[in-house]
């Protein structure tokens, strides 16, 4: 599925950080096992699609949180080179996946397929409202989940600025 290439690099970079000295937090570790769970089930012949999108979530969830930690105590270019790394897997994701598994995944209807996407949730200061105003400072669209998540979708380098900017907003105190 190239689900277990995301899930590999996102592995490594929390190993990588704990062997700098930042801790992990225990729902990271937690969700990268379900990841995991959710990635396996989905490669058997009778998995339907709903284990891909949990196992999406799952990486989404551990993504966000490490790269948010790792700049706020190793710097911008340390995420960046993971940024390029995960860049890369997830391009592999994308041309590993069939089709009709692409159209059924509900968290991303509406994105026209030349753009990218992440979806962010809501975490301390950084509000619905606010993650919003930032989408837009960066020309993204944004598209909220039923389950209070916000997809932003837009240009690859729009992308990686706007999760700069949430980044440093999270770290704000």
């Amino acid at each position: 599925m190239g689900y277990t290439t995301v899930w590999k690099v996102l592995e490594d970079l929390m190993l990588d950080m704990q062997k700098k000295g930042t801790p992990t937090p225990p729902n990271v570790v937690n969700d990268l096992r379900c990841a995991k769970l959710m990635i396996q089930i989905s490669e058997s012949p009778e998995a339907k699609g709903e284990q891909a999108i949990k196992a999406d979530e799952y990486l989404g969830n551990v993504e966000s949180i490490l790269l948010a930690e790792a700049e706020k105590t190793l710097g911008t270019k340390y995420v960046d080179g993971w940024l390029k790394q995960l860049d890369e897997a997830m391009a592999q994701c994308e041309t590993c996946r069939p089709k009709e598994q692409v159209e059924d995944d509900k968290f991303i209807t509406g994105v026209p397929r030349d753009q990218k996407w992440v979806r962010v949730e809501p975490y301390g200061n950084l509000t619905s409202e606010r993650i919003k105003e930032i989408a837009k400072e960066n020309n993204l669209s944004i598209n909220i989940q039923a389950n209070g998540r916000l997809v932003a979708h837009g240009q690859p380098d729009s992308i990686k600025t706007f999760l700069k900017k949430m980044t440093l907003e999270a770290t704000k105190k």
